[in-house]
This record gives structure tokens, C-alpha cells and sequence, in this order.
């Protein structure tokens, strides 16, 4: 497992999502509840835009480990690119209230501002 999840990050570092997911798929299947695989391939999903699978794999992490801001944050921008606006705002909200960084931040200003431009 630890040399695919290894070779995973690397392609994925060098933008190749798709060689990533290919590389992880044998971790993925013997460790189903190891949230960092499940973390590496959701953002290898979100990058491929694969986001019906992205928001699969980080809801996985969360119900390994609720309390991962980064999966929550990557959870809400994958809702907000499938335009689930709503629930992309409530999981940004969770990561910004339990890591107020501010990329996370960014990101639930635009889900609220792209919101109120829709209701406007």
C-alpha cells in the first residue's frame, strides 16, 4: 500500500489525476478504512473532475475521521462545482469554524456571494 500511496501523491503533484487514481486503486481496495487513501483519491477525483466520486470518497473520510477540516473544505467545493450550493455552504462553514484558514475562508465567501447573486 505505502509505495502505490507514495508514486499516488507524486502523480497527482505533477497534475496527473488519472495516473494517480490508477496507481491508488490497489490501496483504495485493501485499506477501505484508511481515510488518508480515501483523502488522496478524493482529490485526485476533484482534479480529474470526477466530483459525484470526489464527494463519495471525502464523505468517506469524514465518517472515518469527522472531525478532518480538509476533507470537509474539499467536500464543499466539490458540491459547490456540481452547483449544490447550499450544502457546499454548510461543509465550508464546518471547515472554516474548525480551521479558519483563510482559502477556506475564500471559499465560503464565494458560495455566499454566488447564493445571494442567484436570490438577488
Amino acid at each position: 500500500m505505502f509505495q502505490g500511496f507514495r508514486r499516488a501523491e507524486r502523480l497527482l503533484a505533477e497534475n496527473r489525476p488519472l495516473d494517480a487514481l490508477q496507481a491508488l486503486s490497489p490501496a483504495l481496495e485493501s485499506q477501505p478504512n484508511d481515510a488518508s487513501v480515501h483523502l488522496l483519491a478524493g482529490r485526485a477525483y476533484l482534479d480529474s473532475a470526477q466530483l459525484h466520486r470526489a464527494e463519495q470518497a471525502f464523505t468517506r473520510v469524514l465518517e472515518l475521521d469527522p472531525a478532518d477540516h480538509y476533507a470537509r473544505f474539499a467536500l464543499g467545493k466539490a458540491l459547490q462545482r456540481q452547483g449544490r450550493l447550499g450544502e457546499a455552504k454548510g461543509q465550508l462553514h464546518l471547515a472554516v469554524v474548525m480551521d479558519p484558514r483563510p482559502e477556506y475562508q475564500e471559499a465560503l465567501g464565494e458560495v455566499r456571494a454566488r447564493i445571494a447573486s442567484i436570490t438577488d
